[in-house]
């Protein structure tokens, strides 16, 4: 095994007789642009007198102090990954490392980008989870806090940001141009949150004040190329009351002296909670027009990271076996002050839509896990960051505050806070503060929902006498003049079945609250709802027996995890009605429980298309919107049966020029419905669209074809070959910028010839020069195609290739390679036949390859699945 792969039991040895103290890091960013100089300097204790390692990933070790003695060659010492030290001093130690560390391009490590607008260099940090040793020498493991100061040697005209305050910076005898900036210590945190941000980054401040009466100033930055877009006060306002409300519910102050906010290029992941110094994805500066959903999920990443400060910087895991609640916590902290604090009242809709759906999905995948996985290593903590670690475990802390009860939830929170500031814990430690408040035995519930995996399928079984007229006294009357059909029968029976999955086989209880809904005066209404427990196969509701309405919702407000199902009669009602019900979250469950019908082959993914165009229009929320026209790409495309495939694509994409015709003058709706027009285009109608659009000689009422969105036409028109290399090249050199040249990219990956397939091949698959994001902006061309035998022939050459990749190329690069090129969208049963015959013969592969394989022949049997229910 690589030594780069710590292992967990490795992790807990190290700890068991050594603690740290402090550390001193000296970095100088003025040595070139391959490699920096980095000194580290680590005081620490050591029970035993015994040997040990220090971690780290660097180009070359120079020096290696250990209590003031020089060890002799020290390259003799080092791996690439670790260095070795020899006897410890029992008691105080003080190593010193000096080495030469490498600038990544992949965004791990320490990344630094050059703007090709102005040529300025901009560098920032991403540890989580190992990658603080590719900037200093250091116990890579969560539980051995310390704190931390940075002395930094950079340009003089750069802003350097870390977790403590920026000092000012002192001018460098001897160095034209070159400044230091020397931070105090930082408070005690772990190695993966330590943070560097440096390069002409520019902004706005602010300040907040904290419960305590302190000034906490703020800043926020982007790019100088780019700082003209950024809505600086928008980011303030959002954090200030996500600060107000999380110091209210914690019973805790604000943990940091200062908190700044940079979007940095280049960034592989939304956002990562450095304490004070919170690192964002770029594309969250807004420089075209943008959906509501986009703005709504900027805000709640926002206050995703600030729960952090509290949850998993204030207090943090003591190994990644606790990851998920980490990442939990901080989903159902931001989406509950979302919902309560800002604009966002329907937060709770976008998170059944998106968060859960993600849970939903990849809790049936082969690769699921339980909620506390077993995080052996580094290695299979880089393979769960995944919709479980997040979305599952958000679902089910809801469910578990439903449970116990909010008040009693948070009392719990805050004594665990108190209790733990500033240390390391566990799972049992959150659980022993619950237990308290609430006076419940949480045992069962973490072993049910915590330690066990799949997803539960909850179904109505309803007998209806359908000749009956009466109703039931407490039901609602239709209203005397309502013309609606009278013929869904009072109910004689209403029960509730569940079912797990065959893998699993775990029947879980719920807490739910079944709905019914009944036309009346053209619309969808709440008639009727009983709260209940649903536990075991089969539960029987005699609450609704005697009731009546036209649809029946299980799960009404969302609080149980687990897959629904519609009968006959509520899916037909909602075919031609679904836009009239007024409430959000309501609509979206009964979205969601046809689109998992649709998954798992009981509806026709024809009869969904037909429901998408058919009621989307009586959508309110931009989010929703956002999932369902994803929804229809996929029933109009792959999951459509192969001979309808290209008729229904067409169609899908010429309802939605109308509906973008018919929207309102600059609506959010509108701009969804021509970018998932352009996404779908495929004839020679929607190519004369996409060109009279960027030639002006088409308008969409009330809108600019911005920057952003013309460049989503140009690469809908090179997937039809509307537009040539050159033509590309032109509409480059109006936005030579970092996305105009990553949407250049792309288009030029999409152009329909083999040509541009293998050059985009050969630029990222073969070739190793090309930064994390432009990688991706390279395979996301390659695959949009219309033609699909352009790119059946890699079939062959991506197996072939796959493991040369994973060995060669970083993790996140490898990550982005094999799973962006994985054949799901063409070959059907053949790309089937050629994964397991992969996996039969790479048995010893490594464990995360392996599971993208895994997951990518899942996605296409179930699109085949998929397809061949597709009968209607």
């Amino acid at each position: 095994m690589s030594t780069e792969n710590l292992t967990r039991d490795e992790a807990r040895g190290r700890a068991s007789f050594l603690s740290t103290d402090s550390y001193e890091i000296r970095l100088d960013l003025t040595t070139g642009p391959e490699t920096f100089r980095t000194e580290t300097t680590i005081r620490f204790s050591s029970a035993e007198a015994r040997e040990t390692f220090v971690d780290l990933i660097a180009k070359e070790v120079h020096e290696i102090e250990l209590n003031g003695e020089l060890l002799e060659d020290p390259g003799s010492r080092f791996d690439g990954a670790r260095v070795r030290l020899p006897a410890l001093a029992e008691g105080e130690n003080v190593v010193r490392i000096l080495a030469d560390g490498n600038y990544m391009n992949t965004g791990e490590g320490l990344h630094r980008f050059v703007d090709p607008v102005d040529d300025e260099v901009y560098l920032y940090t991403q540890f989580e989870v190992s990658d603080a040793r590719r900037m200093f020498a250091c116990f890579e493991q969560p539980d051995l806090k310390a704190t931390f100061r940075l002395t930094v040697t950079a340009p003089d005209h750069w802003r350097v940001i870390s977790n403590a305050p920026t000092p000012q910076p002192a001018p460098l005898e001897g160095r034209d141009g070159a400044a230091t900036w020397s931070f105090e210590p930082t408070e005690r945190i772990s190695t993966y949150l330590v943070a560097l941000i440096a390069g002409n980054y520019q902004g706005g401040t602010g300040e907040i004040t904290s419960r305590d009466g302190r000034i906490v100033p703020m800043g926020v930055f982007a790019r100088a190329s780019l700082a003209e877009h950024l809505d600086a006060q928008n980011v303030i306002d959002v954090t200030k009351a996500g600060i107000d409300f999380y110091e209210e519910a914690f019973d805790q102050d604000f943990p940091f002296p200062k908190y700044d906010q940079v979007f940095v290029p280049e960034y592989n992941m939304g956002a990562m909670e450095n304490p004070g110094a919170i690192t964002y994805v770029e594309t969250y500066v807004f420089r075209s027009e943008v959906s509501d959903a986009i703005r709504e999920r900027r805000d709640l990443t926002i206050l995703h990271e600030l729960a952090h400060m509290w949850f998993g910087d204030l207090v943090t895991m003591r190994w990644w076996d606790d990851l998920w609640l980490n990442e939990s916590f901080a989903e159902y902290a931001s989406t509950l002050a979302s919902a309560e604090v800002t604009r966002w009242a329907d937060a709770w809709t976008t998170f059944a839509v998106s968060e859960k759906a993600w849970a939903y999905q990849q809790d049936q995948l082969p690769s699921t896990h339980p909620i506390v996985a077993d995080m052996v290593d580094f290695d299979a903590v880089e393979t769960n960051f995944d919709g479980i670690t997040y979305a599952k475990g958000a679902s089910v802390l809801r469910q578990l505050v439903a449970y116990v009860g909010r008040d009693a939830f948070f009392a719990g929170v805050r004594a665990y806070f108190a209790k733990h500031a500033w240390a390391n814990t566990e799972l049992t430690d959150l659980l022993v503060e619950l237990e308290a408040t609430s006076g419940r035995d949480l045992s069962s519930w973490a072993q049910l929902w915590l330690q066990t995996a799949g997803v539960n399928t909850l179904r109505p079984l309803i007998e209806r006498d359908a000749g009956s007229s009466e109703r039931d006294a407490g039901s609602s009357e239709r209203d005397a003049g309502s013309s609606e059909r009278d013929d869904s029968g009072v109910v004689t029976r209403f029960a509730i079945a569940q079912s797990a999955p065959e893998e699993h086989r775990t029947v879980r209880p719920h807490r739910l609250r079944v709905a019914g809904f009944s036309l009346q005066d053209g619309a969808l209404v709440r008639t009727d709802e009983v709260e209940l427990d649903v536990d075991g196969e089969l539960t029987e509701v005699p609450e609704l027996t005697g009731r009546r309405a036209d649809l029946w919702l299980l799960n009404d407000g969302d609080l149980a995890y687990a897959k629904v199902r519609l009968d006959d009669a509520s899916l037909a009602v909602a075919m031609d009605n679904l836009r009239t019900l007024d409430d959000s979250l309501a609509r979206t469950l009964l979205w969601s429980a046809a689109w998992d019908m649709v998954r798992d082959g009981e509806l026709p993914s024809g009869r969904y298309q037909q429901l998408v165009l058919a009621n989307i229009t009586g959508e309110a929320s931009s989010s929703v919107v956002r999932t369902l026209l994803q929804q229809l790409e996929a029933v109009a495309g792959p999951y459509a049966a192969p001979a309808r495939r290209a008729e229904r694509t067409a169609a899908a994409a010429s309802a939605l020029w109308e509906l973008a015709r018919a929207a309102e003058a600059g609506s959010d709706a509108q701009l969804q419905f021509v970018e998932s027009f352009a996404r779908l285009a495929r004839t020679e109608e929607h190519r004369t669209i996409l060109e009279s659009l960027l030639e002006g000689s088409v308008e969409l009422p009330g809108r600019t074809i911005d920057t952003d969105l013309r460049w989503k036409l140009v690469i809908a028109l090179a997937v039809l070959g509307g537009i040539d290399e050159a033509g590309i090249d032109r509409e480059l050199a109006s936005d030579d910028t970092q996305s105009g040249r990553k949407s250049a990219l792309t288009a030029k990956a999409a152009l329909p010839t083999a040509e541009a397939k293998a050059e985009a091949w050969r630029l990222t698959a073969e070739q190793d020069t090309l930064a994390n994001e432009s990688i991706t902006a390279v395979i996301q061309g390659f695959s949009r195609v219309s033609d699909e035998s352009l790119i059946a022939p890699y079939r062959d050459r991506y197996f072939s290739m796959i493991e040369k990749v994973w060995e060669r190329r970083s993790t996140e690069i490898a990550n982005r390679i094999v799973r962006g090129y994985f054949p799901s969208s063409y070959g059907g049963q053949s790309v089937l036949d050629d994964a397991d015959a992969w996996l039969a013969d790479a048995e010893e592969a490594a464990f995360g390859l392996r599971r993208i394989i895994i997951e990518g022949r899942d996605t296409v049997a179930r699109q085949e699945r998929v397809r061949a229910a597709d009968i209607e």
